[in-house]
């Protein structure tokens, strides 16, 4: 029973180690930060996509007309 009772505590405080540990809580932070950059690079590209191409559609233009 004592043994029983040992093991219990030990993973207990193994589980409060783990979920109270910073390192999960800062993984999640740049995660987040990763994914917010992300979005934001993707809106970006997605806005300015059309006219990028036609600024690469006219200087092809101009190459082959050259």
């Amino acid at each position: 029973m004592k043994a029983l009772k040992e093991m219990y505590e030990k993973i207990s405080a193994r589980l409060f180690s783990v979920l109270y540990s910073q390192k999960g809580q800062t993984l999640v932070e740049y995660a987040l930060l990763l994914v917010l950059i992300a979005l934001v690079v993707f809106l970006m590209v997605k806005g300015t996509g059309q006219q990028v191409n036609n600024v690469y559609s006219r200087i092809n233009s101009a190459l082959v007309g050259a």
